[in-house]
């Protein structure tokens, strides 16, 4: 969850090394450093705490140097501080070393280097691969590629290594296993970063690089080869987007700025995907008709916000394609022998598409012969690139950490996917298809008229920050959009928060009201068995205990105990989480800039979770 840039080039380095830091920061802010490629010796700095701590300890005076590496670290071995920062080096301060990811055989390593004379200063698992480079490379007579090559073999983890030598500081050298990488190709100039936001005002050339693949870039040219030594023909994509899109647009915050585009995001996701034949259009699955009749069931794997996603799957694909669906959290979903086969369709949802846990649970599912169909925003990661299939959502580059637009583009694909499935086995008819694609349609702008709105629910929302506690209640679908609402405010205002299936509340949950508790509810609307009467009767059960009751309800719902009223525009029942959640959003956003948090980068957080 670090992120990670390579420079070398004729500019000075330290331009696109701090301004490629600066981008990547989202992916850790615990410290950051970077290491500046001088002939004979390396310039090396690194401080604790956000980037603009190590911008304000270099010297004034720094030299123009041509190349160098540069990290931003969340912190897994070793506390955040000045050491534990990267770079690190070897003990003649020559070789230096990024890292993201985890070494997990680093003990064993640093037993058998410290044997060997070598002295360690920091609390890393990265020292190691340091000090590791630094004896290969002797023995491979000062080749860094061939050294990486071997070190590799004797690495075991999930890791991204970047590694510059003061002796030929115009080369650096990377490797990537289970973890992101990318290059970048330039004119004269090369780049090499965790995602390629880093250098996007650099270059649109980039390359995907394989597990295990090692790549060597100088100002004039890129190599990779495998652990053999083999050369791999670059695999060169477009990137689509530009630097515009990563900044802030005037908002306060990135979050701000990507809740506001949320009308586009899900426009774009939903562009195209109904031909004049009222067929839904996902050639990007990969699946015949006779492979889809044959699903016996579907599992959805995924992590945080992305579960929520594959929770509202469920609902939608159950109902319209009668299929089973099971959804998983990721993590968990290897370690208990599960049942599939090759009648099952995985269903993987990753933001980044580097999701570690998410990644390893699509491993164990090809493994065991079902296919795998990827929901992703990135391309060219590593999960699209290992699945059989991939359909991109197009919410462009997210920087916040806490994701918005990711999530409601994946509940947006997930809906695709079972409108597919339930016109190809003939549960719905393409009128239907045609109807319900048709009010997904009418989305954007009813996320719009929600927006347009929020300046009340704001003012609402402060009123509301001193409170310790926030409980939501949400019935069939609006139970994952109560548990997204109750992530969100943990991750931005770091107080306890949690939400319910109303069903359950008074099966323990409802002890935790208090005189002032404040309870956000999803009304729903639209549904079969009468669940708005359910839920206005846990209104009232809360209410009549002291709870402070703010609803969620369409406009023209009957809403009865509330205190205050929020108000979206009238959606299918499977439909509503798309409106629902931005509320939500709102309230978390507010909530954190209230109680003076760092929206964008929440503490103990990073964008990609990228070890397990």
């Amino acid at each position: 969850m670090c992120g990670i840039v390579g420079y070398t080039g004729p500019q000075s380095a330290i331009t696109p090394l701090v301004e490629g830091l600066r981008r990547l920061e989202y992916r850790g802010y615990d410290s950051a450093g970077i290491a500046l490629g001088t002939p004979g010796s390396l310039f090396i700095e690194k401080r604790a705490g956000k980037l603009g701590n190590l911008e304000g300890a270099l010297p004034a005076n720094l030299p123009v140097v041509h190349s160098g590496i540069g990290h931003t670290r969340w912190a897994t071995h070793g506390g955040p501080t000045d050491r534990n920062a990267h770079p690190h080096v070897d003990n003649e301060g020559k070789l230096a070393v990024i890292h993201n990811g985890i070494i997990e055989n680093y003990s064993e390593l640093k037993i058998e280097l410290e044997k060997r004379g070598h002295k360690f200063t920091s609390d890393t698992d990265t020292e190691s691969v340091a000090h590791l480079l630094s004896d290969l490379r002797k023995e491979n007579k000062g080749d860094l590629t061939a050294a990486m090559r071997e070190a590799v073999k004797k690495l075991r983890g999930s890791f991204t290594l970047l590694a510059i030598h003061a002796d030929a500081p115009e080369t650096i050298v990377g490797v990537r296993r289970n973890s992101p990488l990318v290059v970048g190709i330039g004119d004269g100039e090369n780049f090499m970063a965790s995602d390629v936001a880093a250098f996007i005002d650099y270059t649109k050339r980039a390359i995907e690089l394989g597990q295990d693949e090692v790549v060597t870039i100088t100002p004039g040219g890129i190599e990779i080869t495998d652990l053999s030594g083999k050369k791999v023909a670059p695999r060169e994509y477009e990137i689509t987007w530009d630097s515009a899109a990563a900044q802030k647009g005037g908002f306060s915050h990135f979050m701000l700025k990507e809740i506001f585009e949320q009308p586009k995001a899900v426009a774009d996701t939903l562009i195209g995907r109904l031909s004049d034949n009222n067929q839904i259009q996902l050639d990007e699955i990969h699946m015949s008709d006779k492979e889809i009749k044959a699903i016996k069931k579907i599992v959805v794997i995924a992590c945080g916000t992305a579960y929520h996603a594959g929770m509202v799957a469920k609902y939608a694909i159950e109902k319209w394609a009668k299929i089973s669906v099971e959804v998983e959290i990721a993590s968990e979903y290897r370690y208990r022998d599960p049942i599939i086969d090759a009648g099952t369709l995985v269903i993987a949802i990753s933001q980044s598409g580097e999701t570690m846990d998410t990644l390893m649970a699509i491993r164990h599912a090809k493994a065991a012969g079902a296919r795998v169909l990827a929901i992703c925003n990135t391309n060219s990661s590593t999960i699209p690139r290992e699945s059989d299939a991939v359909l991109y959502t197009h919410a462009g580059p997210e920087i916040a950490v806490a994701s918005t637009k990711a999530f409601l583009t994946q509940v947006v694909a997930v809906y695709l996917i079972g409108l597919k499935l339930a016109q190809v086995r003939g549960e719905l008819k393409d009128s239907e298809i045609h109807n319900l694609y048709n009010e997904m349609l009418e989305l954007p702008a009813k996320i719009e008229q929600i927006l347009e709105t929020v300046e009340p629910l704001r003012e609402l929302t402060r009123g509301f920050a001193q409170s310790a506690s926030v409980l939501f209640l949400g019935r069939n679908v609006g139970y994952p959009v109560a548990l997204e609402g109750a992530l969100k405010l943990k991750e931005l205002a770091y107080m306890h928060a949690e939400g319910f299936a109303g069903g359950e509340l008074k099966h323990g949950p409802i002890a935790l009201i208090d005189q002032g508790t404040p309870v956000i509810a999803i009304l729903p609307a639209g549904h079969d068995h009468a669940l708005d009467e359910k839920m206005l009767s846990n209104i009232q059960e809360v209410k009549a205990r002291g709870a402070r009751v703010i609803v969620i309800a369409q406009e023209g719902d009957k809403v009865v105990g509330a205190e205050h009223i929020i108000r979206i525009p009238v959606a299918s029942a499977l439909l509503q989480p798309v409106l629902a959640t931005v509320p939500l959003q709102v309230f978390a956003y507010e909530m954190a800039v209230t109680r003076g948090n760092d929206v964008d980068q929440p503490r103990n957080l990073a964008k990609s979770v990228t070890v397990e």
